[in-house]
């Protein structure tokens, strides 16, 4: 793997994670365009997730760090009634999106076969949910509130909000970061509420995500020869992480000042460009 491979990958993955417009699908299209399947593929997803996670936590330090501090308060406020911290809170509605979320990925897990997962794969199992769940995006963001904050979360929505990325993990081309954060803004919150929380609750699934496919690079019956050594696998977590970061700043700065759309607009163009360099059958 070349030094321009391991930064292309490790750019596309960092900044497409979080930005909603599906990493998925451009982490799909740079692998297949430099030839890694397999084990290969694995490797390098697993790695990338780890990455992009950790840039997440990184900048959402005080944040996660409140909810840890949370998670062991939580038993004693509830107990006594008595109103909960912003940690507190945060770490109950993360800890309420979390067992439906896992069914939904491990029900997903047993009931898609090779076959509908190699279509969704496809080129139109990739343009056609950019285009859909983009569209939808900018619905949300035109037409939902902008009215509730963190503080106003509930279970339930965190529930809505959290499940929802079963979808994406499904449907490549959904975006999980763009599908939760259509999901919250439909609820009425806030953009930059929207964007945060759409992050912190996709921190347990992507880790998931990345222990899932190392086991399956160390224990699964994928074929294949790795070619993909363990320095160049680090500097791909390492690259992600760091793009991952750059785009989670500029993500936040951006939803501060202005609406989803420029991300809707560049969804519909990529899919439609997917589409369009789709070979024409002969007949």
């Amino acid at each position: 793997m070349s030094l321009l491979q391991i930064i292309i990958i490790s750019i596309v993955q960092g900044i497409t994670e979080w930005l909603p417009v599906s990493s998925s699908a451009h982490v799909l299209i740079a692998a297949d365009y430099f030839g890694y399947v397999g084990r290969d593929e694995l490797l390098i997803n697993a790695v990338a997730n780890f990455g992009t996670v950790a840039s997440m936590l990184i900048y959402f330090r005080k944040e996660i760090g409140e909810a840890l501090v949370g998670v062991f308060a939580l038993p004693g406020a509830l107990s006594s009634k008595r109103p909960l911290s912003p940690g507190e809170r945060l770490a109950m509605n993360l800890l309420a999106s979390l067992p439906l979320t896992i069914l939904g990925l491990a029900a997903a897990k047993l009931l898609i076969t090779d076959e509908m997962n190699a279509a969704v794969r496809s080129v139109h199992g990739v343009a056609i949910p950019l285009i859909g769940f983009g569209i939808l995006l900018g619905l949300a963001d035109i037409f939902g509130k902008r009215t509730r904050t963190l503080d106003d979360l509930t279970p339930v929505h965190a529930v809505m909000i959290g499940a929802v990325q079963v979808i994406a993990a499904i449907l490549p081309g959904t975006s999980r970061s763009g599908i939760t954060m259509t999901t919250a803004r439909a609820l009425g919150y806030s953009r930059p509420d929207a964007a945060k929380f759409g992050m912190l609750v996709g921190a347990p699934v992507l880790s998931a995500v990345g222990l899932y496919m190392i086991a399956e690079f160390y224990f699964g019956s994928e074929a294949g020869i790795v070619t993909v050594s363990a320095s160049e696998a680090i500097a791909i977590g390492i690259g992600s992480a760091l793009s991952g970061l750059v785009a989670i700043y500029i993500l936040m700065s951006l939803v501060r000042r202005m609406s989803f759309l420029p991300f809707v607009a560049y969804r519909i163009l990529l899919g439609v460009a997917l589409l369009a360099m789709m070979p024409i059958p002969m007949t």
